[in-house]
């Protein structure tokens, strides 16, 4: 894991710079080995000696319901589909069977496919507390 530090002497040239055709430039080359899990701003040098502050906290779980409603989401219209697309050509099975299949194709897309997609879509949401770790990681002398 590689960590890049910008320090920069005011927030104006911080901005100078993120806005600058020179850092995009670099963005685009660096796109191609290199990807963004995180920013974060931190202002003087008591934050390369304070380790509270230096590593964040791991996340903490979502809360109960949230957890119910990105499910909730994920099963109801692959349940919904499966009932009207696939059960009417199987209705000659006995109903154990269907039932069967029908847990067994939903859980298989749920795990495998909907549910990684949704906790990324949802993540600012779900793990709100990760998302103060995502500004810049700038450090301004005085």
């Amino acid at each position: 894991m590689l960590h890049v530090v910008y320090r920069f002497a005011s927030e104006g040239t911080v901005r100078a710079w993120e806005d600058s055709t020179a850092r995009a430039q670099w963005d685009v080359q660096a796109a191609a080995f290199a990807r963004q899990t995180g920013r974060r701003s931190v202002r003087g040098s008591k934050v390369w000696f304070d380790s509270q502050t230096a590593t964040p906290k791991n996340p903490t779980p979502p809360a109960k319901w949230k957890l119910w409603l990105v499910n909730i989401s994920a099963v109801f219209p692959l349940v919904l589909l499966f009932n009207l697309i696939i059960l009417p050509y199987l209705g000659g099975l006995n109903q154990l069977v269907r039932t069967f299949l029908l847990c067994l194709c939903v859980t298989a897309l749920v795990t495998w496919i909907l549910m990684q997609r949704l906790q990324r879509f949802l993540k600012k949401w779900l793990y709100p507390s990760l998302q103060a770790f995502r500004g810049r990681v700038t450090t301004c002398s005085s």
